[in-house]
């Protein structure tokens, strides 16, 4: 009889244990999902600031058409993207569309005529407190990707979590093309 009440005790805190791994791996992949739902946020409203900015700043330049359009060109990629690609392939378009926006504001400083125009001013605005913003949602993201990934991968959740399947999440890097310093050619 002892046996059997020590063998129901040692169930009882090996299923309670298993499951309190089990619902801190769950509420790791919400948090790291809420994280990428801000970060969906923000870009929806990038993509659809971009078209207002590039209307009216192709008034302006009229030598740099390559710029816009690789600044349209990687808009539809993010967009795309955001549609039916993969949460790589997401932040691989959002930093390329970031890469095409930065030179976009690098060549607007070098257009007096379009830095005193009221509509790019607020337009620029928007846009910059936007990329604050996914910044923000971007770190938001990668810490809660760190939290998750740990308890996926340390012991003993990571036992819970091979069997229950959870998988390691992406970091939302910034692409080398980001880093890199813009360079602007006025010819």
């Amino acid at each position: 009889m002892e046996i059997l009440l020590v063998i129901i005790v040692l169930i009882v805190v090996v299923g309670g244990f298993v499951a309190l791994l089990y619902n801190r791996l769950v509420a790791g992949k919400n948090q790291v999902e809420n994280g990428w739902s801000q970060i969906d946020v923000q870009l929806k409203r990038r993509h659809d600031l971009i078209p207002n900015l590039v209307e009216v700043v192709k008034d302006y330049m009229d030598y740099e058409q390559e710029t816009l359009t690789q600044v349209i060109a990687a808009r539809s990629g993010a967009v795309n993207a955001a549609k039916g690609g993969s949460r790589e392939d997401q932040i691989k378009a959002e930093g390329i569309l970031g890469a095409a926006l930065g030179k976009l504001f690098a060549l607007s400083e070098a257009y007096p005529d379009l830095k005193a125009n009221t509509n790019i001013a607020n337009l620029m605005e928007e846009l910059s407190g936007t990329e604050n913003k996914i910044a923000f949602s971007r770190q938001f993201y990668n810490d809660s990707v760190l939290n998750q990934n740990t308890r996926v991968e340390t012991f003993p959740a990571n036992i819970i979590a091979g069997m229950f399947k959870f998988a390691l999440h992406p970091y939302f890097e910034v692409p080398e093309e980001e880093k890199a310093p813009i360079k602007v050619d006025l010819r």
